[in-house]
């Protein structure tokens, strides 16, 4: 091929979002120590642990091998990235891990094409973040009695970031009391977050058009190198 066919073909790959892996170096995924099991993967990588911005890439796994789909600017907490399991609430930090995806929500419909379980933020919505509630780390539609509404995120308040969110299983299944609550993939709003990551609108509804809950997506949180490398997950 043509030197400037070859570059013709790298151009129109990167725009659609295919660009090919550099030669001889694996594609990401195939260097992590686990992907999660499934066949779709999203990572979410900062070039270091007090990086507040980074890259989103979205992966599906064929015939034995990764690919990435399409990818898109992050942006990580105010005060960087942490290891999940020493994270604390209120730090402002992105916990690092490897996570599974529950659900979607949003204030808005969910996007053509989206087949994850959706659930439409209403009034009466909330995320209980009250560490002495039975429902820490949890939808809650309305507020119990026993969450404050102090120690909690009224969704609907949040008319730019939930506009679509997808809940990242961080400290989920079994919550650890003041670990953290409320971490999602959702859409960005002015600046860092407070310990979510957060894409583009277009790119938060292309994620939610893609996933599927058959394929058993999931998502990691990383650097590009040290204790929190998305490698080690």
């Amino acid at each position: 091929m043509r030197p400037g066919a070859v570059t013709l073909a790298l151009a129109t790959l990167t725009l659609l979002g295919a660009a090919p892996v550099a030669a001889g170096r694996p594609p990401l995924p195939e260097r992590m120590a686990h992907t999660g099991g499934g066949t779709q993967l999203i990572t979410a990588e900062a070039p270091g642990p007090e990086a507040t911005s980074g890259t989103v890439t979205w992966w599906d796994r064929r015939k034995g091998h990764w690919s990435r789909t399409g990818s898109a600017p992050a942006r990580f907490g105010a005060n960087g990235l942490v290891e999940g399991a020493s994270r604390e609430q209120g730090a402002n930090t992105t916990p690092t891990g490897l996570f599974g995806l529950p659900y979607a929500f949003g204030i808005r419909a969910a996007p053509t094409g989206t087949t994850m379980t959706y659930r439409r933020v209403h009034r009466d919505s909330w995320w209980c973040q009250d560490s002495a509630s039975r429902s820490y780390n949890r939808w809650a539609d309305p507020l119990p009695a026993d969450c404050r509404a102090s120690e909690s995120e009224h969704l609907i308040g949040y008319g730019t970031q939930y506009r679509y969110a997808l809940v990242v299983a961080f400290n989920y299944a079994k919550p650890v009391r003041g670990r953290g609550a409320g971490i999602f993939l959702h859409v960005n709003g002015t600046g860092a977050t407070a310990g979510c990551v957060s894409v583009p609108d277009d790119a938060m509804r292309r994620i939610l058009a893609w996933a599927d809950p058959t394929r058993r997506p999931h998502i990691a949180i990383g650097t590009a190198g040290g204790s929190t490398a998305l490698t080690r997950y």
